[in-house]
């Protein structure tokens, strides 16, 4: 195999193809055999006590090829000074049954992860002041999310991207709207999934693509007539691993 020197060529080389199906991809393994994180650790403020005293725990790395690769490449750009924050926004709203996770799907004609399912975030401009300003101001920005709205209790790991991104997932308590203002270049729609069925690991599919590189391995979190996986399914996977810990 010929060295590839250009990160960009790496990362079109690693990434998912154009036209990539996830959902035909197949299921190597369901988590079920893992524990559910407990109700009573999902409440509000059990979640914002485990935030502000957080156990030891051990973040996952999904694919850990991808995650070294990801990681040359972002030290890569940082040598010739090309930004590498991002940021995005966990949003556990509240909900009188319980927390539910706010979700956005993509539009189709996205050059970027068109169609697929994300939180709310994005790229840190050079007037934000922090990951959490990133977030709240890339939340506003895509579905009008109003940052009074939104009581942010932490982040988690960082989550290292093939594209040349350290992404913070920050994590959020939010009152929720009567309606959510979408940015229509961007976002074709949001949506809810209860908290509970993503901390239940019986919900967790191993899926494992066979690339040029070799394996490659994902989650995904299937929910109703939504795919959840990727980045976003990692991410929630080290929610996961932080609650129930």
């Amino acid at each position: 195999m010929s060295k590839i020197d250009n990160p960009l060529e790496l990362a079109t080389n690693i990434a998912a193809p154009a036209g990539f199906d996830a959902k035909a991809v197949p299921i190597y393994r369901v988590c079920d055999s893992q524990p559910k994180v407990m109700l009573d650790s999902q409440s509000a403020v059990a979640i914002k006590e485990r935030f502000n005293a957080p156990p030891q725990w051990i973040p996952e790395i999904t694919d850990e090829n991808r995650h070294v690769i990801a990681a040359g490449i972002i030290s890569k750009r940082q040598t010739i000074g090309k930004e590498t924050r991002a940021s995005v926004l966990i949003p556990l709203l509240l909900k009188n049954d319980g927390l539910s996770v706010l979700l956005t799907q993509r539009t189709d004609h996205l050059q970027d992860h068109a169609g697929q399912i994300s939180f709310p975030g994005g790229r840190m401009d050079p007037g934000d002041t922090d990951a959490y300003d990133t977030a709240l101001r890339e939340s506003e920005e895509e579905i009008g999310l109003l940052r009074e709205h939104v009581e942010i209790i932490g982040h988690l790991p960082q989550y290292l991207t093939v594209s040349g991104y350290s992404v913070t997932p920050v994590v959020g308590l939010v009152k929720p709207q009567a309606e959510y203002v979408l940015d229509a270049f961007e976002v074709a729609d949001v949506f809810e999934v209860p908290l509970h069925f993503l901390m239940d690991p019986a919900n967790h599919q191993v899926r494992v693509w066979e690339s040029d590189l070799g394996g490659r391995q994902f989650y995904s979190m299937p929910y109703e007539n939504r795919f959840i996986w990727g980045a976003t399914a990692g991410m929630l996977r080290n929610l996961y691993h932080l609650l129930k810990a």
